[in-house]
């Protein structure tokens, strides 16, 4: 049996899809994750196992889409490479303000600027799922990329969802 930690009071589990706002990317589905709730005081608990390769695989997903990267991605990337705006701002050779407009979809991200930033994730650690040469394909336009995120055996799969 499991408590409330507001309550006390014995919480419900359930195996449920859970939208994961708290990616910072909107779209992002979670599949099949325990949810855990309180019918006392409406406390709700989400059990989200091995977050740092479920993050990796978002970030995987997240560069090898075609279309250019959006506001959220890039906050999520930038956030994912463990750097502030003013880190990753010296890391792409631009100013905090133009990171800040890029994150705030205010200015759009040049495309070498995209390409830069989707290298550095990919050799952040050693990856093998995802080609550089699927740089050269990127397209000229913004669009988000909805996933569908499920816990496999032992990690997470991400795989994008028709928008």
């Amino acid at each position: 049996m499991i408590r409330c930690p507001e309550c006390n009071d014995e919480m419900t589990v359930a195996r449920e899809n859970y939208s994961y706002a708290e990616s910072g990317l909107p779209y992002v589905t979670l599949v099949g994750v325990e949810v855990r709730r309180c019918k006392a005081c409406g406390e709700q608990e989400v059990v989200i196992p091995k977050t740092e390769q479920l993050h990796r695989e978002l970030a995987l997903a997240v560069i090898g889409k075609k279309a250019r990267l959006t506001g959220s991605e890039i906050r999520f990337l930038r956030t994912y490479l463990g750097w502030t705006g003013a880190d990753f701002a010296r890391h792409m050779g631009v100013t905090p303000e133009s990171v800040s407009r890029w994150e705030n979809e205010r200015e759009q991200m040049s495309p070498v600027a995209d390409r830069l930033v989707r290298l550095m994730v990919v050799t952040q650690a050693p990856v093998s799922e995802y080609s550089l040469d699927a740089l050269v394909d990127l397209e000229d336009r913004q669009a988000p990329v909805r996933l569908r995120v499920e816990p496999k055996r032992g990690g997470w799969m991400a795989a994008a969802a028709a928008v």
